[in-house]
């Protein structure tokens, strides 16, 4: 037994070289203390061991043990297939073992060799055998086995990372494991009974029952779940103590430019821009989250928040996830100033195609070199600047920056926040915007330091969204349907879900957990593949004489902006994507929103999908095309019955777990968590007691292991 160093890098671990350390890393192994704690995504329980004799049903997982009595390998060469057929003996009876394309295995295993085997009975014209199984040679019969005749950990895998390997490396340090220092404090390891780190590790990877692993798992749920809020709460706590621009609260201001906007303002509308006006004028840094449903007009609080720190003489900015929906931020932005004759600020746009400057006159042009305009933003000539990452470059320095609006649900932290203002001494303010609704827990969870403002109405003036179920037998009537929206001027999109790779095939039938295990470009293609052929079918069986254009993550940037400002134009009546296609783009006259296997994707998807027609006075539609009935048919249900994207958002979560969610994955949370997410008690259980620990010791004084944990996380995992 030894005190393991938990920070030694993983390289310095047997068989980790310069091939697999690229590939650890991948999955976020850097450390032992990363390896330890890379859990398993479930079990196979082959702990029952049966005799040979007792081996009798195909389609049964047994555990068996025997000697190898004969072994040969026979080549199919047309099909370029190896079979390797084993006798084992084990005193009383036989089994045939059938490998597939491992050869190897006939030298590995000569006769006398004892094996323990685990896997599934098959049956074929020769009898019953054992197909594929896990196997193990025998040296001791007291040997702890690692992969056969246990409770066997599968892993969230990558490529060139199996399980086994996993196992392989995992399993001598549990044996050499001694005194893990626990940064969760005794008082709460006692309270909630868990069992301690060491044996919650051990529990965790290696079982005796599966009871022992369900114990270790909540403990670790508990243990992540409660570092994270303790960091959102320190977060906060941080800041308050930071100063920011008082922004002062010109009601008269604001009533006369709300009262000029093009549309009025709805009551959810009414109250977030209150609370954030609020918030401006307090002289600390606002961190409120403006948590939206689709089409809830987020843009306009937004602007009205910009406008009264304008009108204070300070800089706003405002940065979009893509390029398209940087320039529809500025053209939508620009457009509501003009028709307001609001020509003292001034708006410009820096993306990494172009930069653009308005209001525009006889001396001013429109377009600019990205050198003059960052010139401008930093001599204050510049109030409202709007862009993508580019606005956070170190070659953009802000005069004046009061307010910082991130139109994306990613984190965006203090570090990132005072580089925008560089030698300021203020801290901006920062409003975070989602793309879509996100459930009460996450948002609890991801967002425990942020103050949350929610926009569930959506404006007046828009129709409903008409959502239909449609089966395969219908598909001829939607067409028909779509021809004639498309008769009348209007556009439609077509979504596809990307064909499945054979991993994600294996996953879904129940084989190993897909985390990693797909390489980016193969999922790329796969989308690529899937696109293409619905395009196909659309541009030549279906509707030949219409015009119809495709994108998926192939095309290159400014190709794929073509396609869509030519579709924006109307150059296009259907438009055939995946889900690429930007969250909030804004085409008021597309009116049919059509999801090719609807039941592939999750409802928040769907439902953000739906958000991208019903933008103009036009009725919109939106048709989800399936093939599958029972549960996908009553999932899918809820669409039609509900346009509320928070309710289908919870359910969302409840069906799928939060990785449905944009952004999710970006925002640092473990994997253990997101599974616990849907646990609203162990989430208020864990801030209860971040929140106690904080009061009794607001610097972590009194728990320098919890303080020592919480600095390793900031440093390994970019919170921010």
């Amino acid at each position: 037994m030894f005190m393991t160093n938990l920070n030694t890098p993983v390289e310095k671990l047997s068989y980790v070289g310069p091939k697999m350390l690229p590939r650890l890393r991948h999955l976020g192994i850097k450390t032992i203390r990363d390896l330890l704690r890379h859990f398993p995504a479930r079990y196979e329980d082959f702990s029952k061991l049966i005799s040979l004799a007792e081996v009798g049903e195909p389609k049964v997982v047994v555990s068996v043990r025997g000697v190898v009595r004969k072994i040969k390998t026979d080549r199919i060469w047309k099909r370029r297939l190896a079979i390797t057929t084993a006798i084992i003996d084990d005193g009383t009876g036989k089994l045939r073992v059938v490998w597939f394309n491992q050869p190897y295995l006939q030298d590995s295993f000569p006769e006398g060799t004892e094996l323990s085997l685990s896997g599934k009975t098959a049956l074929d014209k020769r009898g019953l055998y054992l197909s594929s199984p896990v196997f193990e040679k025998i040296g001791r019969a007291d040997e702890d086995l690692v992969h056969t005749s246990r409770i066997v950990p599968v892993y969230p895998e990558t490529e060139g990372v199996s399980s086994k390997f996993l196992r392989f490396l995992i399993k001598p340090l549990l044996d050499k494991l001694g005194g893990i220092p626990d940064s969760l404090p005794a008082e709460i390891v006692k309270k909630y009974n868990f069992p301690a780190i060491s044996k919650a590790i051990k529990n965790i990877h290696f079982p005796k029952k599966l009871d022992d692993a369900e114990a270790a798992r909540k403990r670790f749920a508990f243990e992540e779940l409660f570092l994270f809020q303790l960091r959102a709460l320190l977060d906060r706590k941080n800041l308050e103590k930071m100063p920011a621009p008082k922004i002062l609260f010109d009601k008269d201001a604001i009533a006369k430019f709300v009262r000029g906007l093009p549309f009025p303002l709805t009551n959810d509308q009414r109250l977030a821009a209150f609370e954030i006006l609020k918030d401006l004028e307090r002289g600390r840094p606002m961190n409120r989250l403006l948590n939206g449903d689709v089409g809830s007009g987020k843009t306009v609080v937004a602007l009205i928040a910009m406008y009264q720190t304008v009108k204070a003489g300070y800089q706003a900015v405002i940065m979009a996830p893509t390029e398209i929906l940087a320039k529809q931020h500025f053209g939508t932005i620009t457009s509501i100033l003009e028709k307001q004759k609001i020509n003292n600020i001034k708006v410009g746009l820096l993306i990494g195609s172009e930069a653009r400057q308005w209001p525009t006159d006889e001396i001013t042009e429109a377009d600019v070199s990205k050198k003059i305009l960052r010139n401008k933003v930093a001599k204050g000539q510049i109030d409202i600047l709007i862009g993508t990452h580019a606005v956070i470059q170190k070659d953009v320095a802000f005069n004046k920056l009061a307010l910082v609006v991130i139109d994306e649900q990613h984190r965006f932290g203090v570090g990132q926040r005072m580089k925008l203002v560089k030698n300021q001494e203020l801290a901006p303010h920062l409003l975070s915007m989602t793309a879509t609704p996100i459930p009460r827990t996450l948002a609890l969870t991801i967002y425990g330091d942020l103050d949350v403002s929610l926009l569930k109405q959506k404006p007046g003036n828009r129709p409903k969204i008409i959502t239909k179920i449609i089966p395969a037998r219908r598909s001829a009537e939607a067409y028909e349907f779509i021809e004639n929206e498309i008769k009348k001027g209007r556009q439609v999109f077509v979504i596809c879900p990307r064909i499945e790779t054979p991993l994600e095939t294996a996953s879904a039938q129940g084989g190993l957990p897909l985390t990693g295990q797909v390489s980016q470009a193969k999922l790329m293609w796969a989308e690529v593949k899937a696109v293409t052929k619905e395009f196909e079918k659309l541009s030549k069986e279906t509707f030949p004489h219409r015009r119809v254009a495709m994108l998926h993550g192939k095309i290159k940037p400014k190709e794929k902006e073509k396609i869509m400002n030519d579709f924006r134009a109307g150059e296009y009546d259907i438009l055939v994507s995946t889900s690429v296609v930007e969250v909030g783009v804004d085409i008021p006259n597309a009116t049919v929103m059509m999801i090719e296997s609807a039941e592939r994707f999750g409802l928040a998807q769907l439902h953000q999908f739906r958000g991208r027609v019903g933008r103009g006075e036009h009725q919109s539609y939106c048709f989800l095309f399936t093939s599958s009935g029972g549960e996908f048919g009553s999932r899918l249900k809820a669409l039609e019955k509900t346009g509320d994207g928070f309710e289908l958002a919870e359910m969302d979560l409840q069906i799928r777990g939060p990785g449905e969610f944009t952004g999710v994955k970006q925002s640092g949370i473990p994997d253990l968590v997101m599974a616990s997410l849907g646990d609203i008690e162990l989430i208020k259980k864990a801030r209860s007691e971040a929140e106690q620990i904080l009061n009794q010791s607001p610097t972590l004084a009194n728990y320098p292991l919890l303080r020592e944990r919480l600095e390793y996380i900031q440093k390994m995992v970019h919170f921010e």
